[in-house]
């Protein structure tokens, strides 16, 4: 038990450390519609692994920065027609995935875990995968914080000044592709959005700049992470739907206060 809770602990500070900073980018871009394309489309990433017998976790990697690629590629040719293509891309992702995981003989429980999550149940090699994208996270931010903040506001005059939007537009979308890989197996495919979303919504509308929305964003992730844990403890319920709505009654009690 008390190894299951160090990795929980662990896992929760990792995924909140990336909520904060690629949560942030996806609030301010609106990418949220794009993250949960990456997200659910990457099943046919964890579907197909299984299928051939290979690491899940790098089935899922690899069909995430595809769907990435693919989808930066639709935004910049296709921008009429974006979120069209981006839902038929959510669909055809899960549908591979389903197909493939009904095509694998025997069945395996552990999926399920993929789909919602269990950050109790998190290995000691994801820890050692979230910890590299974490680094990669801040690496990335504090070397292209500028430019990236430019394409977030006002990627027209940022490309007139030199920037490389599509470049950073696709990078941005890789980063978030790592972050939903990285927050699979503890939060789930169906649930990882809500994460993204609601800590920097909260820590938006309390800060009054991008690097100051990260850290709050970052910290009240890892209390969500936290309470949720302690009350699926206390409860003896699933811990990441308990993640989840502890974080869902500060963002709709946040409507009331208006700082």
């Amino acid at each position: 038990m008390f190894d299951l809770m160090q990795n929980a602990l662990i896992a929760s500070l990792f995924i909140s450390i990336a909520v904060g900073i690629i949560g942030s980018f996806v609030l301010i871009n609106r990418f949220n519609y794009l993250a949960a394309s990456i997200a659910h489309g990457s099943y046919a990433g964890i579907g197909m692994a299984v299928y051939f017998g290979i690491s899940i976790l790098l089935g899922a990697t690899l069909a995430a920065l595809f769907l990435a690629i693919l989808l930066s590629f639709i935004s910049f040719r296709y921008k009429n027609r974006k979120d069209t293509l981006i839902g038929v891309i959510w669909a055809v992702g899960m549908s591979i995935g389903i197909i493939f995981t009904n095509l694998a003989p025997g069945y395996n429980t552990d999926l399920m875990s993929y789909l919602f999550g269990n950050i109790l149940m998190v290995p000691n090699e994801d820890l050692y995968f979230m910890a590299g994208v974490d680094f990669l996270l801040i690496v990335s931010t504090l070397v292209l914080y500028n430019q990236i903040l430019a394409i977030s506001y006002d990627a027209d005059f940022a490309e007139l000044r030199g920037v490389r939007v599509k470049l950073l537009y696709t990078l941005l979308l890789i980063l978030i592709a790592l972050t939903v890989v990285m927050s699979v197996r503890s939060i789930g495919l169906i649930l990882v959005i809500a994460l993204f979303t609601i800590p920097p919504f909260i820590a938006e509308k309390f800060t009054k700049n991008l690097q100051m929305m990260m850290i709050v964003s970052s910290i009240l992730s890892f209390i969500f992470c936290i309470s949720g844990l302690y009350i699926s403890y206390l409860l003896d319920i699933s811990a990441t739907p308990a993640i989840i709505l502890t974080a869902s009654v500060l963002f709709f009690a946040s409507f009331f206060v208006n700082p």
